[in-house]
C-alpha cells in the first residue's frame, strides 16, 4: 500500500478519504483553535466550538481550495463565525465588568484619580470596556492577531477580508488601546 504523504497547511479535502484528514488537522490545529477560543469565552464553551468548527469544517470542505490559502486560516475563519454567536455574550460581561468597577470606586480627587489609574484593576476595567465598545470586526482582528496568534494574511482569510484591511483594523484599534494605556505607564515613573 502506497502512502501519499500530503502537506497538512494545505490538504485536498475534496478527494481524500475524510476520516483520515480530519483526525489528523484535529490533532495539528484543535489545540491552538481551542486556546484562541478559551481566551475569548472560557474553556467549556472553547471545547464546543473547537469540535462545531471541525463539524462544519467537514461539512463544507469541498468549498476549501488548498491553491488559495493554508487551511488554517479557513479553519480560524469558521472558528470566528461560530465565537460570532457568543460575542453579545462576551461584551456584556466585558460591560458588567466595566460598570462593576465603576460603581466600587468612590468619588476620586486628583491624586485618586492618578493613583486608580497605575491600579491593574483600574486597568481592566477601562481596556474591558474599550473592548466592548470595539466593532466586532475591531475585535475579531486584534484577538485573532494577539490571542490566538494568526498573521494579517492569515487573519485576513480567516474574515474573508483583504489583508490590507486586517493592518489598518489592527493598527488603529492597537492605537486606540495604547492610548488609554500609555499615560497609566508615564505616570509610574
Amino acid at each position: 500500500m502506497t502512502r501519499i504523504v500530503e502537506r497538512l497547511d494545505r490538504p485536498d479535502l475534496a478527494t481524500r478519504d475524510p476520516k483520515e484528514i480530519f483526525a489528523r488537522l484535529f490533532d495539528e490545529y484543535a489545540p491552538p483553535l481551542r486556546g484562541y477560543l478559551a481566551g475569548r469565552v472560557g474553556v467549556h464553551a472553547a471545547d464546543d466550538l473547537v469540535a462545531e468548527t471541525f463539524v462544519v469544517a467537514l461539512r463544507r470542505r469541498a468549498s476549501y481550495d488548498p491553491e488559495k490559502a493554508p487551511i488554517r486560516g479557513w479553519l480560524y475563519g469558521i472558528a470566528t463565525n461560530l465565537l460570532r454567536n457568543h460575542v453579545r455574550q462576551e461584551v456584556r460581561g466585558l460591560q458588567l465588568t466595566a460598570k462593576a468597577g465603576a460603581r466600587d470606586r468612590p468619588a476620586e480627587n486628583h491624586d485618586a484619580a492618578v493613583a486608580g489609574r497605575v491600579d491593574a484593576a483600574a486597568r481592566l476595567r477601562v481596556l474591558a470596556a474599550e473592548l466592548a465598545e470595539l466593532s466586532e470586526q475591531d475585535r475579531d482582528v486584534l484577538l485573532l492577531t494577539s490571542w490566538a496568534g494568526l498573521e494579517p494574511a492569515e487573519v485576513a482569510e480567516a474574515l474573508g477580508v483583504p489583508a490590507s484591511t486586517v493592518r489598518s483594523r489592527l493598527h488603529r484599534v492597537r492605537h486606540r488601546l495604547q492610548a488609554l494605556l500609555v499615560p497609566t505607564e508615564e505616570n509610574q515613573s
